[in-house]
């Protein structure tokens, strides 16, 4: 899969962000506070429910945007952000209890919620699988700072979808906290967790 990487998300992100977003890794702010990403969402969970953000409010969300057909990043991704999680629920259980790790999908064609409840159950019990129509995604996506676009003609092998690769914290009001390592490993996503989970 093609992903767009960092060139064309720190632009964006940059584009969007307060003065929160070139704060220091060291500091006590978290890096994203004050960008302009997040906020509302209706989509359908794994389950067939409709959902929205409000469903999580109170709560910590790790947002990743792909889908259940790519060949490579999205597996080897979610993985990594199932066994930090993992790992900060053996750590201290509480305050991992309030983090829900979210997986939307950019493919509603194939993506259907049976295939999603399938899919996210391999990564983690408690991630959570969405999806929507292309407008509820493309509203979802734009306000969350992603990127994907249809790759190929349907056929033989089907299609792909290239999109942003990255995993964003929130926080309990739905306010942006920090960019999860996923490329350092599940260790460096846990301390992150762990860094910024109150």
């Amino acid at each position: 899969m093609n992903e767009t990487r960092l060139p064309r998300l720190a632009l964006l992100f940059l584009l969007l962000a307060g003065p929160g977003l070139g704060a220091c890794s060291g500091g006590s702010q978290p890096p994203l506070e004050g960008a302009g990403i997040g906020g509302y969402f209706t989509l359908t969970n794994q389950d067939g429910r409709k959902v929205n953000d409000r469903d999580y409010a109170g709560r910590y969300r790790i947002m990743y945007f792909g889908f259940t057909h790519c060949p490579d990043v999205c597996p080897t991704d979610l993985a990594v952000i199932g066994q930090a999680l993992r790992r900060f629920e053996k750590s201290d259980p509480e305050r991992a209890a309030r983090v829900v790790p979210i997986f939307v999908s950019v493919d509603p064609e194939r993506d259907t919620p049976a295939v999603l409840k399938d899919y996210v159950a391999a990564f983690h019990p408690r991630l959570v699988g969405l999806t929507g129509t292309h407008a509820q995604l493309a509203d979802m996506t734009r306000r969350y700072g992603a990127y994907y676009e249809k790759a190929g003609a349907a056929g033989a092998g089907g299609y792909s979808v290239n999109h942003s690769r990255v995993a964003e914290l929130f926080g309990p009001k739905g306010e942006p906290i920090a960019l999860l390592p996923y490329e350092k490993g599940a260790e460096a996503v846990a301390a992150e967790l762990d860094r910024w989970v109150r």
